[in-house]
């Protein structure tokens, strides 16, 4: 299988090199100069409509309606983590100035006005919670910018990587709102400007806190970061689930938010030295391992159902078990649902398509969320099986 993955991977990494890491996203449908020349971006309804539109379409209207390609902000941060684990995979000057030109197109796209260093995506988005503008932040984009930054910083050195992942932290906790229980445990917003309570949104900012906290020992940053995860984690369900979040709209129960979940979690523990959490992340792997994928290797989108089958779900599945440290305890699992993913998502063309569905799929190439996703996924594995052997060597 790992020759496999080595032939997808250069496939994929060939085609966004040659792309410079511009692309299409799914929910930019509001970048249409069509649309805003005919004011149609002022009306809360079309600009639903209109991103359900080009969200579910499986024909690409974005040069008809001129959405053009760019840098998405929190895509390049995939990438960016992508070519520092290939750079601990086998060094070199190349890779080295990869890292330090993704680096810099982040650094450029910061958004200002914040407490911090932080990010949003290049277009502004309807869902039915709230409307976001373009560019602003959210503590999702911000905390996968800023943990790759220390990625970068690892392998450079350079202090300005480090000094950014802290300022990424005075984001989080002085420009989100929070949303406390009872106890005085709470959730993190996903963004400034609105006061959801999303579990996956929330424990990326513990995530972010907490790996911060493991270069620079501050113990407040521990406090938030606890109190983010005790909240989610009284909201499990007995079966090991969880619900995306809290408003009657947001009960779904999906295979890549719950593969975020376990992920913060693990590292939240990894890295404050707090164990508290290791019941959850148990009866949650459990649950996730035995409802997400079937038997034939198909990476199912919820719990309840098959499709939409989504590229994020397998993407995710790699990254929860690399991080969690149960990669080869489930080589055989990952093995399966690799070789369904890359016969059936991956295009002649290298590119990786964006869902399959019963009817007529969509083979958009997204560049956000197939192709960074699928990069950065796929080097984990890489980097696993690197690892691997380089402990094999050494018995």
């Amino acid at each position: 299988m790992v020759n496999e993955v080595q032939e997808s991977f250069d496939k994929l990494r060939s085609y966004c090199e040659n792309e410079g890491f511009k692309g299409w996203d799914p929910f930019d449908g509001l970048n249409s100069k069509v649309f805003n020349f005919f004011k149609l971006d002022k009306i809360r309804i079309t600009r639903l409509a209109w991103i359900q539109l080009f969200k579910r379409s499986p024909i690409n209207l974005r040069k008809l309606t001129m959405v053009e390609k760019d840098y998405n902000p929190k895509g390049l941060g995939l990438f960016l983590t992508t070519y520092c684990n290939l750079y601990k995979i086998s060094p070199s000057n190349e890779l080295k100035e990869k890292i330090k030109f993704l680096v810099e197109e982040l650094l450029k796209l910061r958004t200002p006005g914040f407490s911090g260093d932080c990010w949003g995506y290049n277009f502004p988005w309807q869902s039915r919670a709230f409307y976001q503008p373009k560019y602003s932040p959210t503590v999702v984009a911000s905390t996968f910018i800023g943990c790759a930054f220390l990625d970068a910083y690892d392998i450079l050195g350079d202090e300005k990587l480090l000094k950014s992942a802290r300022s990424v932290c005075d984001f989080i906790l002085n420009d989100l709102n929070r949303t406390e229980d009872e106890e005085g445990n709470f959730m993190f917003s996903y963004s400034p400007i609105d006061n959801t309570e999303v579990l996956n949104a929330s424990l990326l900012g513990s995530k972010m806190l907490s790996r911060v906290y493991s270069y620079t020992k501050e113990e407040e940053l521990l406090v938030p970061a606890k109190k983010s995860i005790k909240r989610c984690c009284n909201l499990q369900a007995e079966n090991g689930s969880w619900r995306y979040g809290m408003m009657d709209i947001q009960i779904w129960v999906d295979s890549f938010h719950t593969g975020y979940n376990l992920e913060c979690i693990y590292e939240y523990q990894k890295y404050s030295g707090d164990i508290s959490f290791q019941e959850n992340l148990s009866k949650g792997l459990k649950f996730y391992l035995e409802n997400f994928f079937t038997d034939e290797g198909i990476p199912k989108y919820y719990d309840n159902k098959t499709y939409p089958i989504d590229v994020h779900a397998p993407a995710q599945m790699l990254i929860t078990l690399y991080r969690m440290n149960e990669f080869n305890q489930n080589s055989d699992l990952i093995d399966r649902v690799l070789k369904w993913t890359i016969n059936n998502f991956q295009d002649d063309d290298g590119y990786y398509y964006y869902q399959i569905k019963k009817g007529t799929s969509s083979k958009i190439p997204y560049i956000r969320w197939a192709q960074a996703w699928m990069m950065y996924s796929l080097s984990f594995y890489l980097l696993q099986k690197n690892e691997d052997s380089v402990k094999n060597n050494k018995r």
